[in-house]
Parts: structure tokens; sequence; C-alpha cells
């Protein structure tokens, strides 16, 4: 199999449940969409507002020398192989922005907001370095940008509130450059570990530790309580090329079953 890899995808969600993060990308089935607090996406527009086409310096003096010319913009990469590894995966996402370096190259930065932690930052390098891979190893079509040379995240840390006059204020605050060394091979080796997990088993849900699967757990035992059976509402074939959960659909010679992850996986039965 060929996995799309989402860069966010590859932060919070694998650490979070292995088993939720298996359920997106092989099988189709993501966990119910949570719109983040609106001020947070709010900030982080006024900042790629306020930042494009500006000096790196002139933000921070601890940011290398170049102009900020890319924002918002989508990225693909080519299939990527791994030592070990029979299925391959490409990374799909968009990234923040994107800056010129004076030297030719480029860097990569993401917006943050709250306090920098090291294990956040650590985990957010999985993020960039994906960046990083699929502008200098991009799809046909897809924006080519090498080398990257620079990868980094530039936390804004609120920390006061003023009022500017009647019902206006400005929330201010520090801003912290941490930049992110370069380890492509450090990252290739966890995107090996990404796709052995994507190839084995589904692993097994886990209520202590994640909402969803506590909440999956709970639902099917009310259902279980009532007095329907779980295989009345639950149970549903498994598709015949990847193992997946599938879904009743209409075609022109009736009723069937299709894989949820089509079209990227085209596995059906008859109903």
């Amino acid at each position: 199999m060929n996995y799309k890899l989402s860069p966010s995808d590859l932060t919070f969600l694998y650490d979070g449940c292995k088993h939720c993060f298996v359920l997106k990308v092989k099988h189709g089935v993501s966990q119910p969409s949570i719109p983040l607090p609106g001020v947070f996406s709010s900030i982080s527009y006024l900042q790629k507002e306020r930042y494009s086409s500006k000096r790196m310096e002139e933000i921070s003096p601890n940011l290398p020398h170049g102009l900020i010319s890319y924002g918002e913009k989508r990225v693909r990469s080519v299939p990527i192989e791994l030592a070990g590894c029979s299925s391959t995966c490409y990374i799909n996402g968009r990234f923040d922005i994107v800056a010129e370096l004076d030297d030719g190259s480029y860097a990569v930065l993401d917006f943050k907001t709250g306090n920098p932690a090291d294990e956040k930052s650590a985990m957010y390098a999985r993020q960039l370095h994906a960046y990083a891979f699929a502008l200098e190893n991009p799809d046909a079509d897809f924006l080519n940008l090498s080398p990257v040379t620079v990868l980094g995240l530039l936390y804004f840390i609120p920390d006061h509130c003023e009022q500017t006059g009647p019902e206006r204020q400005i929330l201010g605050g520090s801003l912290q450059w941490i930049q992110i060394p370069r380890d492509d091979d450090a990252f290739r080796n966890f995107l090996g570990e990404v796709i052995r997990l994507l190839d084995g088993p589904l692993p097994d849900s886990n209520p202590n530790e994640c909402d969803w699967c506590k909440y999956r757990s709970l639902t099917f035992s009310v259902v279980s309580s009532s007095g329907i059976s779980d295989g009345d509402i639950l149970e549903t074939p498994t598709c015949p090329k990847c193992g997946g959960p599938m879904r009743l659909r209409s075609g022109r010679f009736g009723d069937f079953w299709s894989c949820l992850r089509y079209p990227d996986c085209n596995g059906s039965r008859n109903a």
C-alpha cells in the first residue's frame, strides 16, 4: 500500500492513540472533527498576514536572514520507500510559511501559541521534516523548493493585555524562536516505524488513555445492555484487500459492500 500521511497526524494523533491513528490512515475512519478554538486560528492567520513578504531578521534577530515568500501552500511528496517495509507512504499537507534565505536555500517555519516545551518541539520536528521532504521531493505539479536548510518554530507567548480605547484591546507577548536540527536519518527511521505499524494488525483500543476509544467502548456497552444485538448495529464485513471496515452502497446491480477507503482501496463484497 501507499499510505497518505498528513504532517499534522504525525504529532498529536500518532502520539495520542495508535489505534485511532491506524483507523484514520489505513482504514479512513477519522475521529470526529473538533475545530481548534477560534482564537488560535485567528492569531495564526494574523501572524501570517503580518509577516508575509517581510524580512526574517525584522521579526527576530535570532532568525536567519531571508524573505518570507510563501504561506499556506499545499505540498505532496513522491512515494517514500523505506528499508525493510513492503509498503510506501507519501506526505500530503499544507505548511504555515516558507522563507527564501539570502544564501538561496529555504526555511520552513510553523507558528505556535503558548509556552514551548522540549517534548512538544521534538514532536513538531516530525511535522517540519515532513514539509521539508515534500518540498525537496515533490510529486508532479506541486511546489518544489530545495534545499531546505532551516526548520523552526516561532512561539507567541501571551503575557499582557492592554486596552487602547473604548471596546478595543491588544493582546501582547513575546516571540521565541526555536530552531529544529535537521536529521533526515531519524525522520526516515520514524517513518519506518509508522509504516510497520500501519502494515501490522490494528492496535488494541486504549479507553484508559484515549477519549474517543473510551467513548466507543461506553457506546458499545450501552448498545449491549439495551438488548439490541451488537451484530445488528456494529458488525460489518472487512475489506478483502486491506482488512478495513466497509460500508453498504448501492450500484447498478444492487447493494454491495465497499471499502471505506475507496477510491484509495477498491475492495468490495457482495451484500
